[in-house]
């Protein structure tokens, strides 16, 4: 795990930005790093406002919230100070069995 100042980011959720970042970035390194920043970006907003993201008991029944940035949907646990980052994952992937 990452310990940033408001948040700490899972060792999965740093890959999976990573991963994010390679993807775009084969195609257009600007848009890789504009969607990297975003993500970040995102990461504070919610230490900031821990309950500002949904529950979906659709896909988990784990005590974890999600929040979209474009097409990617980050996975937190926002009843924790500071909040844990536990994934960012493309919205498209089977987001029930990778959380």
């Amino acid at each position: 795990m990452t310990r940033m100042a408001d948040y700490i980011i899972s060792d999965a959720a740093v890959r999976d930005l990573d991963d994010i970042w390679t993807y775009i970035a084969a195609d257009n390194l600007n848009a890789a790093n504009r969607v990297e920043e975003e993500i970040l970006s995102a990461f504070q907003r919610l230490a900031e406002n821990p309950k500002i993201g949904h529950i979906r008991k659709d896909l988990t029944s784990k005590a974890v919230r999600f929040w979209n940035v474009y097409s990617y949907m980050i996975v937190y646990r926002g009843d924790k100070q500071p909040i844990e980052i536990v994934r960012d994952l493309y919205a498209y992937r089977d987001i029930v069995t990778l959380i």
